[in-house]
């Protein structure tokens, strides 16, 4: 539908030669990866504070996982405290009877533990999957929502990943990182408090590490982010690239294109992977310090600890005690850079997301549902601009007034780009016209609901797109609540007999796009879908392209009778579907050039007759009036009279 848009089609990864791939978040699709972006534009706490909606339905599962995860990773430091009772009691005065005692208490806490941490995941697992649930049926609805605007500038492999990937990784964060940056804190905090009570000196001089720590981490939060990001949106990009090639199998091996399309993938995955090892490396380097530092501290906290039981300034029980508190919050500082990672992750992850729920829905003010006397069909004044046009740039439709009266089948011609077929998508509200009003019987198309207006006009596109469903629920889409009559009767106008031939008839499966059926089978089919509810406004986009003349023949005959009970708009390019309206309207140059019937145009019309015939009007010369030669196989001008034939 996007003619004459210059090259505003481009998706991201579909870039021109000399122009830069972009993914969505702006950053260059072929950047080394380290050339990522460095600073993330937006807080990742900030991010993720925007899952609350999602999340507060499930806020008492998660208070009880957090809860019980936090018993269990506090229940740990209870074993550097026996541990300490058992070096000062039992073995310094050699009583195994009161070892035993302290060992069950140590089998106790291993068991509480346990129990703790399986029902942290026990009662987070079915109301995160509930929730991962929800937030993907809000964006599949939102992607219904949104313009064909919006669709024409985003990549499905985009799209697709938002829908699978970054749900999983905003799902996983809530049910783990989430849980455990706070457990983890609440474990540090703890642990700190017991060191302290143990011995203070060993505790400051374990510590020490805690400042560089938190400079290094929120340096790593701003780097990591925009790597996050990057990655993300490469993966898009590849998605974008192994769905075309599916869809388009048939293209590449005709072509003999698998081989470059097979390059641009590797390439793609290339540029991925190298920005994932960008990631690798941030993380790493993280790790190397996160890991070092606090082995560093302890390692003096050790030797100091050495001296002072050499000194008799504190016993060996409490030099164990505080090792084994320092080695029990190992765990929650280690995790500390996988954590951050992840959280950065689903930051990203929830930015993404969010930026389809972000964009702008198309208003619909209509609340008008029943229209006015029996008018046609009017637009008045209609101007229309593709939104990403170039600024510069006419309008694509610069003032159109057509009147297609009640029960009129209005035939509309023009040059390819001309714009047709983005006239005939103004009248369902594919895209908004930019100025001007369009009126089915006296109402304007604004004022009535989207939903009830496309109940009023149904549409069949040149290029038909069938779904992977049988061939019954294809066609039924155009009246959902149709049946098996009107099935029938639609299917016998599109003179798709070959239904009957299908192994399981029209409960058949077509295949996704319908690609287990030739064009011409797909393109009665789309018929059949617009005529099957009987219509009151019937817009066809050329739709007989892909038939032979017979079939075309037949299904005209049949259709005639469809056009003869409904005000139909039919964008033609042949005269044979030209001869299936009742006037023709000519559009040039963004307005309606002429209108009349085929016989007026052809006599008035040198534009029409240029369209019609295949050969350019000849320049009034007056001492050359021979006209120029036909194109080969086109008919002459005065051949094309009504019913098909030729004249004599």
């Amino acid at each position: 539908m996007a003619e004459n848009r210059h090259d505003t089609d481009n998706q991201p990864g579909d870039a021109p030669a000399d122009v830069p791939a972009t993914t969505p978040g702006g950053a260059p699709a072929d950047a080394p990866a380290n050339a990522a972006v460095t600073e993330h534009r937006h807080s990742t706490v900030r991010s993720l504070l925007r899952l609350w909606p999602y999340a507060r339905a499930v806020r008492g599962r998660l208070a009880v996982s957090v809860t019980a995860a936090s018993l269990g990773m506090l229940s740990t430091l209870a074993v550097p405290v026996v541990l300490g009772r058992i070096v000062d009691g039992p073995l310094a005065t050699h009583d195994p009877a009161a070892l035993w005692p302290l060992v069950g208490l140590l089998l106790v806490v291993g068991l509480f533990e346990a129990g703790l941490f399986y029902t942290r995941r026990v009662v987070l697992a079915r109301p995160l999957a509930g929730l991962e649930t929800a937030m993907r049926g809000d964006l599949f609805a939102k992607l219904q929502r949104l313009p064909v605007s919006f669709h024409d500038r985003w990549g499905s492999g985009q799209l697709l990943s938002r829908a699978t990937a970054d749900m999983y990784t905003m799902r996983l964060f809530l049910a783990f990182p989430l849980v455990f940056l706070i457990v983890n804190s609440v474990m540090f905090l703890a642990g700190t408090v017991v060191m302290f009570t143990q011995d203070w000196r060993l505790a400051l001089i374990a510590l020490v590490p805690v400042v560089p720590l938190f400079l290094l981490t929120r340096s790593f939060e701003s780097r990591y982010s925009g790597a996050s990001r990057l990655a993300q949106d490469q993966n898009g990009d590849l998605a974008t690239i192994v769905e075309e090639s599916v869809l388009g199998i048939r293209i590449l091996k005709a072509f003999g294109r698998h081989r470059s399309m097979a390059e641009r993938f590797r390439e793609q995955s290339r540029e991925l992977r190298r920005t994932e090892l960008h990631k690798a490396h941030l993380l790493a380097k993280l790790w190397a310090v996160i890991i070092g530092l606090p082995e560093l501290a302890l390692g003096c906290a050790l030797a100091v600890g050495a001296v002072l039981v050499a000194h008799d300034e504190l016993s060996a029980g409490t030099l164990v005690a505080f090792l084994s508190t320092a080695l029990a919050l190992r765990w929650p500082v280690e995790s500390l850079g996988w954590l951050l990672a992840y959280a950065n992750e689903a930051a990203t992850a929830t930015d993404r997301f969010f930026e389809v729920l972000d964009e702008p829905d198309t208003p619909d003010p209509g609340t008008v549902t029943e229209l006015g006397a029996p008018d046609g069909i009017r637009f008045t004044g209609v101007r229309f601009r593709y939104p990403d046009a170039p600024a510069d740039s006419p309008d694509l439709l610069a003032g159109i007034d057509l009147h297609i009266r009640s029960g009129e089948t209005m035939a509309l011609v023009g040059a390819t780009g001309s714009g047709k077929t983005t006239l005939t998508a103004l009248l369902p509200r594919l895209h908004e016209a930019t100025a001007g009003t369009i009126t089915l019987d006296g109402r304007d198309v604004r004022d009535l609901p989207r939903e009830r207006l496309r109940e009023l006009v149904a549409v069949a596109f040149e290029e038909p797109t069938l779904f992977s469903a049988t061939v019954r629920e294809n066609v039924l889409m155009g009246a959902p609540g149709a049946d098996g009559d009107q099935l029938r009767s639609a299917l016998a106008t599109a003179q798709a007999g070959f239904v009957d031939r299908l192994p399981e008839g029209a409960d058949t499966e077509v295949g996704e796009q319908g690609l287990s059926l030739s064009g011409g089978q797909r393109q009665r089919l789309a018929l059949a879908r617009a005529v099957v509810g009987d219509p009151a406004f019937l817009v066809l986009d050329d739709p007989l392209s892909a038939l032979d003349v017979h079939t075309e023949a037949l299904v005209e005959r049949a259709l005639r009778e469809v056009l003869g009970t409904t005000t139909a708009l039919v964008v033609a390019h042949r005269p044979s579907t030209v001869l299936l309206a009742d006037r023709v309207a000519v559009l040039a140059d963004g307005r309606i050039e002429a209108v009349g019937t085929h016989q007026e145009l052809l006599r008035d019309c040198a534009h029409y007759r240029e369209l019609m015939s295949g050969e350019a009007s000849p320049a009034p010369v007056p001492d050359a009036p021979a006209p120029s030669a036909p194109v080969p196989g086109a008919l002459a001008p005065d051949a094309l009279v009504p019913g098909g034939s030729t004249a004599p």
